[in-house]
């Protein structure tokens, strides 16, 4: 899966001596490996001159199919300026010279923030290893964050896209608390008629591969061949989100680890909360709105958000 960090920004491991790299004719010091994939590599780099240190994630590409995907994911953040949405600071589609029929043809590198705290998945895990739990206050701060980045992609014109694979793992943490939503590999135009099994199969199978299993919408396992998938699949999600923030974990991640079937997991609508409860009512409650299994009982991103700013409100008042 093509991700920035990956399902989770591993640290910073072995040192990669003086590899240089040059983009757009600005040189870089390659320091470490940040994460890999099976088609990309993030590297922490450092800007020769300003001493700046960047991500930088390399994508092979096999295809020119390949190449127009990859660049996608460039031109969506490109075209998105808002603080919760990653900034592409440079990229630069270099040729490789193929050793092997089967080798990539080209490489994308994509030049991006490098964020010291991790991801929100790196945060979970910290609070897992201390026993701890996030406060009911700063998972709202979180959540509103994700849920604006959220809406601006459900409202892009001239149509909406859907990320389609939002998870703790995809949104970083900057110094200032800040969530950044990062990885647009799977994201594309949202509303998509479905008009044969065909292509229900095909969009299913695309889901397999770019969209996390414990995160993944209910729709997106099993895709009528007469249907229509829309952006509400990233509220499913943004549900599950929610929930792991406050429970550390996703409300489906038991089922995976026990090699159970998550399809039938999540089409069962069965949620379960830990009996030792720390949140409020209003917190599960909002989880529960967002993760209806009929996709046209789910709101939309508005209306999470008017939520989300009502719970917000009560809790103030109880201070």
């Amino acid at each position: 899966m093509n991700a920035y960090g990956l399902s989770i920004l591993l640290k910073m491991g072995c040192v990669c001596g003086k590899e240089s790299i040059r983009i757009n004719n600005e040189k870089y010091f390659v320091r470490s490996r940040l994460g890999e994939g099976g088609f990309s590599v993030v590297d922490l780099v450092e800007h020769t001159r300003s001493h700046r240190k960047f991500a930088l994630k390399r994508i092979q590409c096999h295809s020119k199919e390949d190449e127009r995907d990859a660049m996608r994911e460039v031109e969506i953040c490109q075209d998105i300026s808002h603080p919760n949405i990653i900034k592409v600071e440079d990229h630069m589609l270099v040729p490789v010279q193929p050793v092997s029929a089967s080798s990539a043809r080209s490489e994308l590198l994509v030049l991006l923030p490098f964020f010291r705290r991790g991801t929100l998945q790196d945060e979970i895990e910290r609070m897992e290893r201390k026993h701890e739990h996030i406060p009911e206050s700063r998972i709202i701060k979180l959540f509103t964050d994700i849920c604006e980045a959220v809406r601006v992609l459900h409202h892009h014109q001239p149509h909406p896209i859907a990320h389609r694979d939002l998870k703790p793992g995809n949104l970083m943490l900057a110094d200032d608390g800040t969530v950044v939503l990062m990885d647009f590999g799977s994201a594309a135009k949202a509303r998509v008629e479905i008009n044969g099994h065909s292509q229900a199969l095909a969009l299913q199978d695309l889901a397999a591969e770019r969209c996390s299993m414990p995160y993944r919408a209910p729709e997106l396992f099993n895709i009528p061949s007469y249907s229509t998938i829309d952006e509400k699949t990233d509220i499913w999600s943004l549900g599950c989100v929610l929930y792991a923030l406050a429970y550390l974990k996703s409300p489906f991640d038991e089922v995976y680890q026990r090699g159970d079937s998550i399809a039938l997991a999540v089409g069962s609508g069965n949620i379960r909360f830990p009996q030792d409860e720390t949140y409020s009512q209003e917190l599960r409650d909002l989880i529960l709105f967002m993760l209806q299994v009929e996709h046209t009982e789910r709101p939309n991103i508005e209306t999470v958000i008017a939520r989300l700013e009502a719970l917000r409100n009560v809790l103030e008042n109880r201070i």
